[in-house]
C-alpha cells in the first residue's frame, strides 16, 4: 500500500513540475523600439543603413527576474525597410540584397546556451539574399518590467550569402567586403 502512495505522490510531483514549467515558459512579441542596423565601409566613406520596423516572437523562461531559457526565437525584416540617408545607395543595397525576389531577412534561433546571467550564446540561421547561413551570436540580455531588452552583433561578409559587394560611379566606389550587423531587441508581453 504505501508502495502505491509513494507512486501517486511520485507521479502529481512530476506532472505539477512539468505543469509549472510549462507555464513559466511564455510567448514575447518584438516591439517597435526594436532597432536593426548593417555597416560596412567603402573606398569613399564608411556607411551604415538602419531600420526599425522588424517583427517577429520569443519564447523565454523568466523566473524571479532573471532569463533562464530561450526556447525559440524568429525575427523577420522586410529587406526594403533598412534605408541610408541616400536614396541612391538605397537603391543599389537592393540591388545587392536581390529584394525583387527576396523580400525578407529573417534569423531563426536553433539553439541558446546561457554564458553567464546576461550573457547568451545563440546559434542561428540568418537567410539575406535567400541564402542561409548559421552564425554563433554572443548576446547581452536585461530582463525588463514587460520583458527582455537582447543585444549583440555579427561579422559577415557579402560573399556569405551569395553577393557581390556593390560598386557606384562606374565602378569607382567600392564596398569593403566586410560587413556588421548589429540589432537592439525588445520583446514584451
Amino acid at each position: 500500500m504505501k508502495t502505491n502512495k509513494t507512486k501517486l505522490f511520485a507521479l502529481v510531483i512530476a506532472i505539477f513540475g512539468i505543469t509549472s514549467f510549462a507555464t513559466a515558459q511564455k510567448s514575447y512579441a518584438l516591439d517597435s523600439k526594436s532597432t536593426f542596423s548593417v555597416a560596412g565601409t567603402s573606398t569613399l566613406h564608411d556607411w551604415e543603413m538602419k531600420s526599425a520596423s522588424g517583427t517577429g516572437t520569443a519564447t523565454l523562461n523568466i523566473a524571479s527576474g532573471k532569463l533562464t531559457d530561450i526556447d525559440a526565437l524568429t525575427v523577420t525584416l522586410l529587406a526594403e525597410s533598412v534605408k541610408s540617408e541616400k536614396k541612391s545607395m538605397d537603391k543599389v543595397a537592393y540591388e545587392t540584397l536581390k529584394t525583387d525576389k527576396n523580400k525578407q531577412i529573417k534569423y531563426v534561433l536553433k539553439s541558446a546556451e546561457k554564458v553567464n546571467e546576461t550573457t547568451w550564446e545563440l546559434t542561428g540561421t540568418y537567410t539575406i539574399a535567400g541564402v542561409s547561413k548559421v552564425y554563433k551570436t554572443s548576446v547581452k540580455t536585461n530582463v525588463t518590467a514587460n520583458g527582455l531588452n537582447m543585444q549583440g552583433s555579427n561579422k559577415i561578409t557579402f560573399a556569405d550569402f551569395g553577393m557581390k559587394s556593390p560598386t557606384a560611379m562606374l565602378g569607382t566606389i567600392k564596398t569593403g567586403q566586410d560587413l556588421t550587423i548589429k540589432f537592439n531587441l525588445n520583446f514584451n508581453l
